[in-house]
């Protein structure tokens, strides 16, 4: 639930089922909406124990805090601005997310330049109208782990690119949100 006039969302399920995350005041700054949310990870299954995750536009950190809550066993959030790092590392700090959470400032791309590998879950949730999304996509083979998911949200339907096969998807006004599979070769 994001209160409104506040910039704030509540964790929906798991470990930190109902603790609010704070972020600062950023006009890029739009988290996932909490039924989008739910509906994401029902698509997952609700429990990612032992997943690794990647957060790729981490801004609230809603989507990798989140993962954490359900057992995650590590989730890596990049983010870009400094601001909203030191937010972020606030949030993990009272939530008490310890070694399972690696904070990254930087970008995305660069960080998939030469990532780490084998991420189960990957949260690809970038500025809308910014034209990430696809780049990433681009990108990402990689860092994924065999049979590994990614989240795209964006506020336009768009081609994903050969090797990329939607399993589910949705739109919530604006939102348009699905789930990916990669079919190519890395």
């Amino acid at each position: 639930m994001r209160t409104q006039g506040s910039n704030a969302v509540r964790i929906i399920g798991g470990e930190w089922g109902s603790r609010v995350i704070r972020f600062p005041a950023a006009a890029s700054l739009r988290p996932t909406p909490d039924f989008v949310r739910e509906r994401l990870f029902n698509w997952l299954g609700q429990d990612l124990t032992g997943k690794r995750g990647l957060d790729l536009f981490a801004g609230s950190g809603a989507l990798g805090f989140e993962a954490l809550s359900r057992g995650a066993a590590e989730v890596v959030m990049v983010e870009s601005s400094r601001l909203v790092h030191r937010s972020l590392q606030a949030t993990a700090g009272e939530l008490g997310a310890g070694e399972r959470l690696r904070l990254v400032l930087g970008d995305a791309l660069h960080f998939l330049a030469s990532p780490p590998r084998g991420f189960d879950v990957v949260f690809v949730d970038p500025p809308y109208a910014s034209g990430l999304a696809v780049k990433v996509l681009d990108h990402l083979p990689g860092a994924l782990a065999p049979g590994a998911v990614v989240y795209v949200e964006s506020d336009a339907a768009f081609a994903a690119g050969p090797g990329w096969r939607v399993t589910r998807e949705g739109r919530a006004g604006a939102v348009h949100h699905r789930l990916m599979e990669w079919g190519g070769e890395a």
